[in-house]
């Protein structure tokens, strides 16, 4: 008996409810993996109906469907002669389960349901399914009759359970069950389990991928194994990106590594190991050894067939491979720009449309769009019909093939400097000269006239002219003349949106792009629907400190000289009046805090889970020497204050790219109320006697001194 195994696991751009389209993109992953030689495949997690179906499993369709797309993959003489692995919802006496349904040459071997499932951040798993809660136990399930004639099976086993073949032994994992303290494959390797899999659902945040990589090693590490990780890839219908990541690790190594954003559908990586160095590298362990002998035992499904062939000695092995890293501004580049293609393509638009107003926000989403370009180009060249297909669709020529990214970004972004009278000539100038190096469709226009006419209607409604604060205008006057600006631009982005191809002879509607950071959402330093208020927002889910990272990233990768003068340029929303000229308005000023300081209120708020008080003190540590005890206080009751007052906005914020653990998204993954008491009087107050507590210790020691 041979004891070499060719394993395939894959990375697959499933589709939420696109059942047809799952199906297919399954099936050809198979098919790859069996070319290769591959006698086992892995795929993603609930990549069946896809993942991100949320409320729509509650629904028997989604449940009928995803029976119906079963029995095609069981009936298909693609899937003959290699054990497959799919994922999908299974309902089990009246109980939904997140499946994994393992099955060979059309009789289905096992039904394996998560037992521990993801229930925080983006995930609500428990709101649609139950977790396995019988270790080690399985039972009978009843095929529905659509399977039954197909598999000739009446019942299959149900449960906690491994697969032994003719020549080892494996056991499967579920996504959240490799993060949990006491992952299953710790004692499915006590018990003999020499392959471990993962069927996995694991979205993109900026500087993440480690923590994945390191997971797999360690568990083959620490007691020998082979670990396949399967992971979904692209946007699935949400702001989530899943960025790939598939891998192949071996008793502590990385032996196959998939890539982490790509534009190909479907990814297979197979890799060729020796069961023999598992069983080695094990038995020199003799703490593993002590502790096997004590395990509990895992039910056992028979499987007649081998995953390796008797006459494999000649057969190459795989080597160990290292993993390399994306620098933060290549993860910015590629994850936002692969999720704006998805959105693209299946949206069926012609293209995006952007306020680009001169300014590091919407510069960086116009590169963001840029870089898509860059990819699809390098997609086309490197023969993905299926990108070449849909760039033809998207521009609605036939002959076309998109070579030079700025021919395709002309044909893909239109950028429009909307002008008011408080705008600069300078952030005119830097808007247009980026345009004109990344070679979008570029518009310059006034919305003066539009501003006036508002404004107008006001004077003749109630016989008041509001003015701003420069001109001796009240700050309620004030506030109202910037907002109604920003709210101007926004409707007149939508009609360019939806009439700009039409005055140019072409088909189709384009997307707004909004440009809203996470740190101005964070603090509500936006007006609620001004041109923030957009179809998709790529950078909604990342830092202004990121952003400026990702523009100098852009200016070097793409060769875009002007974003030099953007970076210089202070942030303004050139919303106030000008002075001589120039900008009297700057973003850090209004809000009263530098986005550096955002950057840490939101992750002390969300990821450290502090409020005011907490945070008050956690700040009294990491600022220690730059402010004193009453300088953080004011700092922390100043951005609760902001951050409570503008609250209500998060309710309306633009679907944005999830890319930081302090995202403000309201009710998806920022769940906290919008009405808040603004004042915080408990709170403040138990800051302000730990201030004076503070200075009167201090004062004390001076004294002492003196």
């Amino acid at each position: 008996m041979g004891r070499k195994v060719t394993l395939a696991t894959c990375a697959l751009n499933q589709w939420a409810l696109d059942f047809e389209g799952n199906l297919r993109r399954i099936l050809k992953s198979i098919e790859i993996a069996k070319c290769r030689g591959a006698r086992y495949r892995l795929g993603p997690e609930l990549e069946i109906c896809g993942y991100g179906c949320w409320d729509h499993y509650y629904e028997s369709d989604t449940l009928l469907h995803s029976l119906q797309a079963l029995a095609a993959l069981l009936d298909s003489p693609v899937t003959r002669d290699i054990i497959c692995d799919v994922g999908m919802p299974v309902m089990h006496r009246n109980v939904r389960y997140n499946c994994r349904v393992i099955f060979l040459n059309r009789r289905i071997l096992l039904i394996r349901p998560k037992m521990a499932l993801a229930n925080e951040g983006n995930y609500h798993e428990l709101r649609w399914f139950t977790p396995w809660s019988r270790s080690r136990q399985m039972e009978e399930y009843f095929l529905p009759r659509m399977l039954r004639d197909l598999t000739q099976q009446e019942t299959v086993p149900f449960g906690d359970a491994v697969l032994a073949t003719q020549d080892t032994c494996i056991g499967s994992e579920i996504c959240e069950e490799l993060w949990t303290p006491h992952s299953p494959h710790v004692d499915m390797g006590l018990d003999g389990v020499e392959i471990f899999t993962n069927a996995s659902g694991s979205h993109h945040v900026l500087r993440k991928a480690h923590a994945r990589v390191d997971l797999v090693t360690t568990a083959t590490a620490k007691s020998g194994g082979i670990y396949l990780l399967a992971n979904q890839k692209g946007c699935d219908g949400g702001r989530l990106y899943y960025d790939g990541c598939a891998m192949v690790a071996m008793n502590g190594h990385i032996f196959a590594r998939g890539s982490q954003f790509s534009l190909e559908d479907v990814e297979v990586l197979t890799a060729t190991l020796d069961l023999e160095d598992v069983r080695s590298y094990r038995a020199e362990i003799s703490s593993r050894n002590l502790a096997a002998s004590r395990v509990s035992p895992y039910p056992r499904v028979k499987v007649d067939f081998a995953l390796s062939l008797d006459d494999d000695l000649l057969a190459p092995l795989s080597e160990p491979v290292k993993w390399t890293y994306h620098s933060l501004g290549e993860e910015i580049s590629l994850g936002p720009a692969c999720w704006l293609w998805d959105f693209l393509r299946r949206s069926r638009q012609g293209g995006f449309f952007l306020p680009l107003s001169g300014g590091v926000d919407s510069a960086a989403t116009a590169c963001l769009v840029y870089s898509m370009c860059h990819q699809v180009c390098e997609a086309v060249r490197n023969g993905n019909q299926e990108v070449l297909t849909d760039v033809r669709t998207i521009v609605n020529q036939a002959s076309y093939t998109p070579e030079d990214p700025r021919d395709l970004c002309g044909r893909l972004l239109t950028t429009c400097y909307m002008a008011s009278e408080n705008s600069s000539q300078e952030t005119s100038d830097r808007a247009r000269e980026l345009a004109q190096q990344m070679g979008s469709y570029h518009i310059g226009l006034s919305i003066e006239p539009a501003v006036k006419a508002v404004v107008g209607i006001f004077n003749l409604v109630t016989g008041k002219s509001p003015m701003f604060g420069a001109h001796g205008g009240s700050t309620r006057e004030n506030l109202a003349l910037q907002n109604v600006q920003a709210r101007i631009r926004m409707v007149v982005a939508y009609l360019f949106a939806q009439l700009s191809l039409w005055s140019r002879g072409t088909p189709g509607g384009l997307l707004v792009l909004g440009s809203a950071n996470v740190d101005e959402s964070l603090l509500g330093y936006l007006t609620k629907y001004d041109c923030s208020s957009a179809d998709i927002n790529p950078i909604g889910g990342i830092s202004k400190t990121d952003l400026r990272a990702f523009i100098r990233f852009c200016t070097e990768r793409f060769g875009l000289p002007a974003l030099h003068r953007i970076l210089a340029a202070p942030a303004t929303a050139e919303l106030e009046p000008l002075v001589g000229g120039q900008v009297s308005q700057t973003d850090e000023e209004d809000m009263g805090m530098t986005y550096a300081e955002l950057s840490v209120y939101g992750r002390l708020r969300k990821v450290a889970r502090a409020g005011p008080y907490s945070m008050f003190c956690k700040l009294l540590n990491m600022w220690r020497g730059a402010c004193t005890p009453r300088q953080v206080a004011d700092k922390v009751k100043r951005f609760f204050s902001m951050y409570a007052a503008n609250r209500h906005k998060m309710t309306t914020l633009t679907p944005a790219y999830h890319a930081e653990h302090y995202s403000p998204d309201d009710n998806r993954f920022d769940l906290r109320p919008f009405l808040y008491p603004t004042r915080w009087p408990w709170q403040f107050r138990c800051i302000d006697r730990q201030v004076l507590q503070l200075e009167g210790t201090e004062q004390q020691a001076l004294d002492g001194v003196d």
